[in-house]
């Protein structure tokens, strides 16, 4: 049986090495080095903007993408920096500046949010991705494309 050249597009499972970094060469994440991670396309894996860019690269290829702010983290948003009264912390927490903590959703979720400044009354936090507002550098090595097993 001949091996067909499955292009990455819809209903195709894709093996993959990957590195996001910044502009500034700071690397974020990466698993060039281990096993290739593998997912279906449109499984909510990888963010669409990230996903899109793998369209057609077949196995073998390896490509570097610069990804904007849009399709990737998204831009900063000034609804997500709320103001906290300082009672809200503990008393023997240290507040720090890029102190992260874990706040609870209304969904009953986690948030995370950072510490962006504070006083004895008020804490100012960020609840924008920390990458919001980044142009995200994605370097993707395909291994291996296959058609996605109907579940």
């Amino acid at each position: 049986m001949e091996s067909v050249t499955v292009p990455v597009s819809e209903g195709t499972r894709v093996y993959l090495n990957f590195s996001v970094s910044l502009e500034d060469g700071s690397e974020v994440d990466s698993n060039f080095g281990g096993d290739p991670v593998d997912f279906a396309v449109g499984d909510g894996s990888l963010l669409p903007g990230f996903e899109r860019r793998l369209f057609g690269m077949t196995a073998g290829e390896r490509q570097m993408f610069s990804v904007p702010p849009e399709d990737a983290f998204g831009q900063p948003n000034e609804n997500n920096v709320q103001y906290l009264p300082r009672d809200q912390f503990e008393d023997d927490v240290e507040l720090e500046i890029g102190l992260v903590f874990s706040f609870a959703d209304a969904g009953g979720g986690e948030l995370p949010g950072m510490v962006i400044a504070f006083d004895d009354k008020e804490v100012t936090v960020d609840f924008n991705h920390p990458l919001a507002g980044r142009t995200i550098l994605f370097d993707v090595h395909v291994h291996r494309v296959e058609p996605a097993e109907l579940h």
